[in-house]
């Protein structure tokens, strides 16, 4: 050991330097941009993340679509039912109309028939 040799600071400063020119050439040879089919890649992601963006954007027009016939079909459902229900109670209401016109020809042929008989009576005792 004892030709070992301490290094002395402009050598730990060398050697730093040099490993650190190491890594940066290693991240330089990753680099994706170097790389000829980095192009073909991030043109690919772009064009899938526009086809999603496209899909998304259907897809919504399609839930605002479906909305709005359902919409459109709960009012014309309410209108149907505002509609019967006033069909019942026009229905109703000629019905108490019928009955009431049925109650007064009732009641003006008991008055008739009342006349009639007090009629008979008069002319009996004469």
């Amino acid at each position: 050991m004892r030709d070992f040799k301490q290094p002395n600071l402009e050598e730990r400063r060398a050697m730093a330097a040099k490993a650190k020119q190491a890594q940066l050439e290693a991240a330089r040879a990753k680099n994706p941009a170097n790389d000829p089919q980095f192009a073909e890649r991030q043109a690919a992601r772009l064009a899938a993340a526009e086809a999603r963006e496209a899909r998304q954007k259907e897809r919504k027009s399609e839930r605002l679509a479906e909305a709005k016939r359902k919409e459109i079909a709960e009012a014309e459902a309410e209108v149907a039912r505002l509609r019967a229900l006033e069909a019942q109670k026009e229905a109703r209401e000629a019905e108490a109309a019928a009955a009431a016109v049925r109650q007064a020809a009732s009641e003006i042929e008991r008055k008739a028939e009342r006349d009639a008989r007090y009629a008979a009576r008069k002319a009996r005792k004469r």
